[in-house]
């Protein structure tokens, strides 16, 4: 490999974009723009289909609304 080709492929790799990390507020805000152009576009299979996968990643919370219980995700059938 020559110098001019391993300088450009060096410069390649850095200029790359980093993955972004897949935590749940990022999830869900892929999930919630995908839903909003799927209403955009009208297609309403697609659009029920993320609400419920947005409905699914949604933290759900037991016990009381003060919070005294820790939370405990439900599973949903």
């Amino acid at each position: 490999m020559t110098l001019l080709s391993l300088r450009l492929s060096r410069a390649l790799a850095q200029g790359r974009l980093r993955p972004a990390k897949a935590d749940r507020a990022s999830m869900l805000l892929a999930l919630l723009r995908k839903r909003a152009a799927a209403h955009n576009v009208g297609a309403r299979d697609l659009e029920a289909m993320l609400r419920d996968q947005i409905r699914w990643s949604l933290p759900l919370m037991t016990g009381t609304a003060a919070g005294d219980q820790p939370a405990k995700r439900l599973h949903r059938g």
